[in-house]
């Protein structure tokens, strides 16, 4: 089935009287006609409800259609999507273990792992993800997980999923990625061998800035082992009402990938041609370092990237402050269009310089150069 009829055609429902959406479960308990059925759904199968700390059908029906998107076995949702890569990376390590995690990953992720875990004797070694060499060479006797972000949100770096993988398995360690930029649309990790997909449903899968929720995609075995342990007792549950919302948002997902696609592109090939930008990092352009590997992993191009300049981030925020549609934001996978500006990064400290990043949202992309052209005016006179 194509994603876009999976994402809008259901059978008819007789349970819920042929709804066309999917109800609200808004319950926490779910009881039983006999004390017989109820030992039985406690001893039965892990998805039967019976609390919704632990399942509840609205957000289960969201599970099942994330699971089938994105071409994993089985998924469990959460109250955000840091709660669902916390949950994710702590059932694959414990105290002892090594961890490899690429350096531009999401910054709560580096804080998790190279800080808060690190409490508990869980190792981490941060490597340059481009780089299939450094991965190799971090690698210690007792590394148990690799920790991929591609492409990363900030400077847009890719990581050779399959070479990845192969080389996880070569020393007995498990691969888990957070593929919230290429949504499940235009990236399945599970292609390359990867072991467990995150995303953050509040960004192009939720599509409407108004929920926060995460999910972990993988095989039945690991992700019932997460439900049993790390799921139950850490608690970062997503709820009915959120559940009901991203199914909402899942419905357009390929139809609102399409656009954001093509107006992103627009928007960065725009930028290429302004004096004072020195690289603009899109993977969709033939210009970005990692081009190929794009094409070869994922078959499109979401609208979230950067740009860097040789000039100091101050003179880029009364940019950023000039612009008339582009809002100033961190999240981003909404309908509106965003920007913040920041430093340079690792390897840039003697350069003078600032790294933008845009999301280009729905509006007409001819509006949105329209809008960087006249805060640049300035700027390109100097240039």
């Amino acid at each position: 089935m194509d994603q876009s009829t999976l994402v809008t055609h259901d059978p008819h429902d007789d349970k819920h009287q042929g709804a066309v959406v999917m109800p609200i479960y808004q319950n926490s308990l779910f009881t039983f006609p006999t004390y017989k059925d109820f030992d039985q759904a406690f001893a039965g199968p892990d998805d039967t409800p019976l609390y919704s700390r632990g399942n509840n059908p609205t957000v289960q029906q969201l599970e099942a259609r994330l699971a089938a998107l994105q071409g994993g076995e089985k998924a469990r949702c959460f109250g955000s999507g840091m709660a669902a890569i916390s949950t994710g990376i702590m059932s694959l390590v414990r105290g002892g273990d090594h961890v490899i995690c690429v350096d531009q990953a999401y910054g709560p992720t580096r804080e998790l792992l190279g800080k808060f875990l690190s409490q508990y004797g869980v190792e981490t070694t941060f490597v340059d993800g481009t780089s299939l060499e450094a991965i190799r060479s971090a690698a210690k006797a007792n590394t148990k997980l690799i920790y991929l972000e591609s492409p990363t949100t900030l400077t847009i770096r890719l990581q050779d999923l399959r070479a990845c993988a192969h080389f996880a398995k070569s020393i007995g360690a498990a691969t888990m990625i957070d593929n919230t930029w290429a949504t499940p649309c235009y990236q399945n990790p599970f292609e390359f061998g990867i072991d467990l997909v995150a995303h953050s449903v509040s960004k192009y899968i939720g599509g409407h800035s108004d929920i926060v929720g995460g999910v972990l995609i993988g095989s039945a075995e690991l992700i019932n082992r997460i439900n049993a342990n790390e799921y139950l007792l850490l608690g970062g549950i997503m709820t009915s009402q959120t559940a009901s919302l991203v199914m909402r948002g899942l419905r357009t997902l390929p139809l609102r990938l399409e656009k954001l696609e093509q107006n992103g592109l627009t928007v960065a090939r725009y930028l290429e041609s302004l004096p004072f930008i020195t690289r603009v990092n899109h993977p969709g352009l033939p210009s970005h370092p990692q081009h190929e590997l794009a094409k070869r992993q994922m078959t499109g191009t979401s609208s979230l990237f950067s740009f860097e300049t040789n000039l100091t981030t101050e003179v880029m925020k009364i940019w950023a402050d000039r612009l008339a549609y582009f809002r100033i934001g961190v999240s981003w996978g909404g309908f509106e269009s965003l920007v913040t500006v920041g430093k340079l990064g690792p390897g840039y400290e003697s350069v003078q310089g600032s790294l933008v990043r845009l999301y280009v949202g729905l509006e007409k992309p001819q509006d949105l150069i329209a809008d960087i052209r006249q805060a640049s005016a300035e700027l390109l006179v100097n240039s």
